[in-house]
This record gives C-alpha cells, structure tokens and sequence, in this order.
C-alpha cells in the first residue's frame, strides 16, 4: 500500500476526493439502477458491476495522464480543438438522437455512443489556456489579445446549442470566468455576455420559425420552471420534478439509508440526471450538503494550484478544467432542487456513465498533472526539464524577440 502511495503524485486531497466520489457513484448507482435492470432483464448487479468497471478505467486514466509533463498538452490542444469541430459538425446534423437530442455519436464496431461536446469541453479549455498564456501581454487589446480567445469560444458554443442549449450556456459562462482570470478587460467580457444573449434568443428564434433544433423543449422547460401553462394559467409541477421534490422529503435531515428510496421506482431517470435526488432521500440533508462540499473542495484546490503554478499555461489549466466541472455539478443539483429549469446535464464523476466520465477523468489527470509538476519544482527548488515550454515553439515566435522570454513567465494574475 505504501508502494503504491508513493507512486501516486500530485494533490492528495484532489485524489482523496476522486475516490470518494467514485464510491458514492456506486452505491448511488446500485441503488437507483433496480427498476431499470428488472425492465431491461438484467442481473440486479449489472449495473454497479459496469459503473465498477468504468470507474476502474477512469482512475487508471487520471494515473496516467497525471504522470504525463502538463506542457505536453500546449501542442496536444490544438490537435483536439480541430478534431472536436468537424465532430460536433457532424453530430449537429448526423448524430444519434437520444432522449430528442442529437447530441451523440455511434461508433462502428464496438456499437458505444459518446457526447461530442464531452470532448469538446476538455479541447476548448485545454486550446483556451494556451492561447491565453501566449497572449498574456497583449490580452487587453481587442484586436491582438481578445479576438484570438474569443472566436474559438463562439465556433464551439455555436455548434453544441442547436442541440444541446444548456452545455453551450454552461460553456460560455465558464470562459467568461477564466477570461476574467486571464486579465482580459472586462469591458470585453460584458461584450462577450451580451453577444451570448443575443446569440440565444436568434438561436430560439430561427428554430421557432424554420423547426429545426430544439426550441419546442426549451419554452416548454421554461414553462414547467415558472408553474404557469401556455395561457398563462398556473399548473402542477410537472412528473419529474414532482416525484424529485418527494424524493428530497422523504429524505430528511439523516435520510433513509442505503439502499430503501422509494422514489427510485418512480423518478425518471434517478441513475444519471436525478441522482442527486436519490442521495438526498437516502443520505438526507446531511448527506446532500456533504456531496456539495466535496465539490468546492475540488475547486478550492485546484485554485492553489493555480496560484503556486509559476507558468501561465498551467494554471489556467488547472483553474479553467476545474471549474467547468464544478461548475456541472452544482447545476445538475440546482435542477434537482428545482433552482433552475431541466437542463439534461449528469453529476459528473457520480451519475452512471462511460464516455463523460473517462473525458472528466481526463480534465482531472491534467489537473494533477500541473500539481504534480508544481509540488516537484518546489520540492527540487529548481525548474523541472520542459517545464518552461509553454506553447509551441512558433507561436511564441510571433511575438518580438524581446519578449520572447517573457512569453513563457506567467504573469500577474488577480487573486
């Protein structure tokens, strides 16, 4: 054991956390999985046996990727922001529809669907932070600093809204924060907002109009959150935020146990978008808020690390990737609690996935990576060979040759 703790790197708390989210996923899972694997005549242990198994894969994805030298990822970046265009293209317009979204493709073979805009999320973060540390200190000018961070935001937002509006929304708020980490004006920021709004009601708009896309859902999700009907008329919850509502009563301060919710049977899908219900009726309050701050630890430290991080690429690694997955988080819970309206969007690490976990344990072997790497500069009181590469080599020759060392120094950010 002690072998074994010795070769694992990075920030133990983050570690920690991994884990315990991944045993929560399995006994969340086991629980809420019975009336799908009496309908699908499974095994009744189906279901946790293949959330083991992916889980397993996904630690043995952080593992390896947190042994990798972050900066690897400068160049690796752009290589998966330019795969992830033509993919969402394709799956806009020719992608598996499920639960009325085309937001998945099929792959031949091994017949396994996966979320596009999975990949995505990770591609446009990675390709942000480096963009970002090479545009440090032109980052205030709209032209030469902004335009380059911004269009790759608006070219992947653009693609994933038809069909997949609360993604896209989620993606664009989430920019905006690191731009604002990334010493970008804010003036720019509100542009970038404003831009956003316009760009949604067009969106709802055309797809009023000419019938494509998804805007039916979205008024009817609206609908449903404000509790009025199409005449204006006040109605009933609708069945899935009804039966989540009981589930959080039933659950209480201390909860049921594990193992005995009762709105299991009755939830729609209580394994994936609504699994945050089932832990509160089953861990109560105490178990619900628990969940919540296993999150903000996450993200607490990820923002050390962020802030010990000497380069800029790293930190905006670890500090944009973080926060898009906490940031998931607390809006699946939101909409569990009916905060905000559905959005379709799982509990990352914790609802019963494949694809969407092994691309979450991708951001967070990066995250460990930058820790990693940080904890052994410190440790040696010297740079790590490679570390001070930031990005590729030509494109820190765009800039002038006396600020070529400087390009690859982080700067000051805000605290």
């Amino acid at each position: 054991m002690q072998q074994l703790l010795d070769r694992i790197k990075g920030d133990k708390v983050i570690w920690a956390v991994v884990l315990i989210l991944s045993f929560v996923s399995m006994l969340a899972v086991y629980s809420s999985t019975g009336s799908l694997a009496y309908r699908m005549d499974k095994n009744g242990s189906y279901y946790l046996i293949k959330q083991l198994m992916v889980l397993g894969v996904g630690l043995g994805v952080i593992y390896w990727i947190h042994n990798l030298n972050y900066t690897k990822f400068a160049k690796i970046a752009v290589l998966l922001y330019l795969i992830s265009l033509p993919l969402l293209f394709y799956t806009l317009f020719f992608g598996t529809t499920l639960n009325e979204g085309s937001r998945w493709i099929r792959l031949p073979v091994v017949n396994i669907t996966f979320q596009t805009s999975d990949l995505a999320k990770l591609a446009l973060f990675m390709f942000l932070a480096r963009i970002l540390s090479i545009k440090q200190n032109v980052i205030k000018d709209w032209k030469k600093g902004f335009m380059p961070v911004l269009i790759p935001v608006f070219a992947t937002c653009a693609l994933i809204a038809p069909a997949n509006l609360s993604t896209a929304m989620m993606l664009g708020f989430t920019c905006c924060i690191l731009f604002f980490i990334g010493r970008v004006q804010v003036k720019h920021i509100a542009l970038l907002a404003l831009a956003g709004i316009i760009g949604v009601v067009l969106l709802f708009t055309v797809s009023k109009i000419t019938g494509f896309g998804r805007a039916a859902t979205w008024e009817q999700r609206i609908h449903d959150f404000v509790g009025k009907s199409e005449d204006g008329k006040k109605k009933e919850d609708v069945y899935q935020v009804l039966q989540a509502k009981i589930a959080i009563a039933n659950g209480g301060v201390t909860g049921l146990g594990p193992g005995n919710s009762q709105q299991r049977n009755f939830l729609p899908h209580p394994y994936s978008d609504f699994i945050y219900s089932i832990i509160i009726e089953e861990y109560g309050l105490i178990g619900g808020a628990g969940l919540v701050g296993l999150y903000l630890l996450f993200l607490w430290r990820s923002i050390l690390i962020f802030r010990r991080c000497p380069y800029a690429f790293g930190a905006f690694l670890a500090v944009g990737l973080s926060i898009t997955l906490v940031f998931q988080a607390m809006l699946n819970m939101a909409v569990n609690v009916h905060l905000v309206p559905v959005t379709g969007l799982t509990l990352p690490l914790v609802s019963m996935g494949g694809s969407s976990i092994w691309f979450n344990s991708i951001a967070i072997g990066v995250i460990l990576s930058v820790s990693r790497y940080v904890d052994e500069m410190e440790g040696d009181g010297q740079e790590v060979e490679g570390v001070a590469v930031e990005a590729a080599t030509e494109a820190i020759e765009e800039e002038p040759a006396d600020k070529k060392k400087r390009a690859t120094k982080k700067q000051t950010l805000p605290a």
